[in-house]
């Protein structure tokens, strides 16, 4: 009987065992599960809520940080430079377009060298590569090239023309600038190593074919102040808005200039065709004596005639003009008025109207 009750107590105590560890495993799943639960609803169940749901207040940050960024660069002196060398250029234009007044050489030069367009367009282009550089040094490489080549052919035009013409390019310095500027496209499109080499080559087919537009005009090289001003505008153009730009540099550039290299691509590739397109031909053309009128087709062409007129069976209708020519020789008649415009031709009376034809009385021998 002992032996029951003692094997009963033991079963008793294996199943209160049994059921604590099954009623504490529970207690920690649940526990478990509710702590990750809970986990999950302080970060990942509630983050892409969170984040959603602040989604304003992060670009509104952003549109912070990058005022911020532009305010810091705004605030240095190198962007302060190169805005007031843009602001100088414009601020002169302006001023010179704005007010009447007779143009002075030198506002000629600034101006002449913006007239030429395809020109600007190209200088713009190595300006964006200007803005890309990495290094001043790059940038010194640029305007070097371009000075050296615009130098000795303003210095001496005429002797560097004239070989020019006898050379194999005389005849095709038309594609100068057309190239000029598909090259100025072309060198946007270049990885950063290649482009080091790229843009100063460009910028020394600008700079030659800016140099002849200079030397051919009709001040050309004679006017000093004319020359150096078209020079200096065309450093203008060159550097300012590159110098802008290369305070806000990085790897969002490439694309826009890429873009940009595009476009002066095909803008190259216009002007390079529209030469070669023969242009009509608008003269009038020469007068043909063997033809009515001397073959001019536009001259006024009379009426013509009745047929009855021209065989006299009718008399050719009045014009309202009558002009009556006096049987004495004097002026003329229209319509009933003396024309005295003309001289009077009647001889006076008593007059001698033939001339002396007798021989001179010499004196005596």
């Amino acid at each position: 009987m002992s032996q029951r009750r003692l094997q009963q107590r033991a079963n008793q105590k294996n199943r209160q065992k049994r059921t604590e560890a099954s009623s504490g495993g529970a207690s920690g799943t649940a526990n478990a599960g509710s702590t990750g639960a809970g986990n999950l609803s302080k970060t990942g169940a509630t983050g892409p809520l969170t984040a959603a749901h602040h989604q304003p207040g992060t670009d509104h940050t952003e549109d912070r940080t990058a005022r911020a960024h532009f305010t810091r660069i705004a605030a240095t002196a190198s962007f302060r430079w190169s805005l007031a060398l843009f602001l100088a250029g414009v601020v002169t234009v302006a001023l010179a377009l704005s007010i009447p007044h007779e143009f002075a050489f030198f506002e000629l030069g600034f101006l002449f060298t913006l007239s030429i367009y395809d020109l600007v367009l190209a200088m713009l282009g190595i300006s964006v590569a200007i803005g890309m550089a990495v290094h001043r040094a790059e940038i010194y490489t640029i305007v070097a090239c371009f000075l050296a080549v615009m130098a000795p052919m303003l210095l001496a035009f005429d002797p560097i023309f004239h070989a020019i013409l006898q050379s194999p390019l005389g005849g095709e310095l038309f594609l100068i600038a057309p190239i000029a500027v598909m090259l100025a496209g072309v060198v946007l499109w270049l990885p950063a190593k290649i482009r080091r080499i790229g843009a100063p080559v460009a910028a020394g087919v600008i700079g030659f074919s800016l140099s002849l537009f200079i030397g051919l005009d009709d001040f050309g090289i004679g006017i000093k102040e004319f020359t150096l001003t078209a020079v200096i505008g065309a450093l203008w153009i060159l550097l300012a808005p590159g110098l802008m730009l290369r305070n806000f540099r990085g790897p969002w550039l490439t694309i826009p200039a890429r873009i940009v290299g595009s476009w002066l691509v095909v803008i190259g590739i216009i002007v390079l065709v529209s030469l070669y397109v023969p242009l009509g031909n608008d003269a009038p053309a020469l007068a043909d004596p063997s033809t009515p009128d001397n073959g001019q087709m536009d001259a006024p062409a009379l009426p013509p005639l009745d047929p009855a007129v021209e065989e006299g069976l009718e008399d050719a209708p009045d014009s309202g003009f009558e002009l009556t020519i006096p049987a004495d020789g004097s002026n003329p008649l229209l319509n009933g008025t003396r024309l005295d415009a003309l001289p009077d031709l009647q001889p006076e009376p008593g007059a001698d109207i033939l001339p002396d034809l007798a021989p001179e009385s010499g004196p005596a021998p």
